[in-house]
Formats: C-alpha cells, structure tokens, sequence
C-alpha cells in the first residue's frame, strides 16, 4: 500500500526539523521543496536524509552540476557551480531537491555521496566529465561520457561551441587521430521565416 504524500508545507517543516542549523536554507517554490547546504555540511546532511525516521529518503534519483557563470547578467551573486540532487522516499512518498555550492569556482569540490546512494557512482561521474565537478572519496572518478583523451569540460558555460580538437581516421596510419579544430567560429542568430500572409487564416 503506497503512502499518502504529505503536503509540501509539511515536508518543509519536517525536513527543516531534522537538519537544524546544517542548512543554509529550506525553502518552498512550485510545489516542491528545496534544500541548499554549503559543501562542508552536505555530506552529513546527506545521510541524514537518508535515515531520519521522518525522512527516509532511500532513493537518489537524479544528481547534475549546474554552471552559473552567465547568472551575473541578471543579478545572482554567488559561488559558479553547484551540484543538485533529487531525492525521493518510496516508505512516505515524497520527494526533496538539495542543492550543494562548491566552495572554489576554480576548483569545485564536493563530496561524494556514492556510499550513501550506490546510484550516484555514473551521475558523478558525468558531472565530472562534463562539468569538471570533483567528488572526493568516488573510487572511480574518471570520464564517462567523452573521450580518453578529451580536453575541457563541454557544459561549462564558457566551453567553445566547436571544441577544442577534432577527430579523424587516418587511411596511412590506419587509426583515429586528433588535430585542432578547423571549423570557422560563427556567430549564432536565430533564423527568422516570414511568409506572406503568415497567420492571415486564423483571423
């Protein structure tokens, strides 16, 4: 028999209960309830979420970084990267979000939560790969999704559209080899279509 949800208000209060002064806030937007926790508390806050008899988030649905470089233009102050978490617990039938800063945009770190979650291992992974985001304590921290020889972190905000190297298979060597990027920057604009008439039948 599935649980009956408890109202997002409730689930605030609950969540904000068990955690005390570790988070930096707990908040309710839309519907759904958001923890933020700065880098030294996440791990603790992590488990805790894990095993509080009001709490019992046993599942980790999702985990991706988060560049917000470009969030200067309209008014966010803050640390560049963060890591989000969806938690979920199957026993209650609610659902958490947790978001956690890294401390050095230079070289963010946080900590792993794979020995709390086994499904965080590939997610990490990924935001590493991609995002140049470090787990410490992941036993396998290695790229997942690009190549063994890839340079960057392609969704980091300030990646180069067209990469940095590209690849090809050389007939006379007989295998795939790397060179810089020849494709000519451009300048991306969207293509605007004006056809005569256009919406004239729908007076």
């Amino acid at each position: 028999m599935t649980a009956i949800a408890i109202h997002p208000e409730k689930l605030r209060d609950v969540v904000t209960a068990a955690l005390g002064d570790r988070v930096r806030s707990v908040t309710l937007a839309y519907g759904e309830v958001t923890v933020e926790v700065s880098a030294d508390k996440y791990l603790d806050v992590m488990q805790i979420l894990r095993n509080a008899p009001d709490c019992q988030f046993e599942m980790l649905l999702d985990l991706c970084g988060v560049d917000y470089s470009t969030y200067a233009e309209v008014g966010k102050d803050g640390p560049r990267f963060a890591v989000v978490s969806h938690l979920m617990s199957l026993t209650l039938n609610q659902r958490l979000r947790v978001r956690v800063y890294c401390a050095d945009d230079d070289f963010p770190v946080v900590a792993s939560i794979n020995p709390i979650w086994n499904s965080a291992n590939w997610f990490e992974r990924e935001a590493f790969d991609l995002f140049g985001i470090v787990f410490e304590g992941h036993e396998d921290l290695r790229r997942i999704l690009t190549d063994y020889g890839f340079i960057g972190h392609p969704f980091r905000k300030d990646f180069p559209l067209s990469g940095h190297v590209e690849m090809r298979y050389d007939a006379e060597q007989q295998r795939v080899v790397y060179q810089p990027v020849t494709i000519e920057p451009r300048e991306i604009t969207p293509r605007i279509i004006r056809e005569e008439n256009y919406g004239g039948g729908l007076h």
